[in-house]
């Protein structure tokens, strides 16, 4: 799909990102904490989420606020749902 990327705002392909992926890729995908990203953005080093620790750290302390905000939690239901906190 096509559209402007959320980290960066460039208009092209997309590329879904589960922002918290492995065992909680599926909670990422019930609670719509997903976005969608350019591939230098994704995946492409030293940048990309993927490869680069500060950014992907960045995008989940995003995601964390706006869950919590949108759903109400607080911390401990944030960390009984996803196994930890990155606040």
């Amino acid at each position: 799909m096509k559209g402007n990327c959320d980290l960066c705002g460039k208009y092209g392909y997309l590329e879904l990102h589960h922002i918290f992926g492995g065992a909680n890729r599926s909670l990422s995908e019930k609670y719509g904490l997903v976005v969608n990203l350019c591939h230098e953005c994704h995946n492409e080093p030293p940048d990309g989420v993927h490869f680069n620790a500060e950014n992907m750290l960045a995008l989940r302390k995003w995601a964390q606020k706006q869950a919590m905000e949108n759903y109400g939690w607080d911390e401990a239901e944030f960390i009984r749902i996803f196994g930890r906190s990155y606040l």
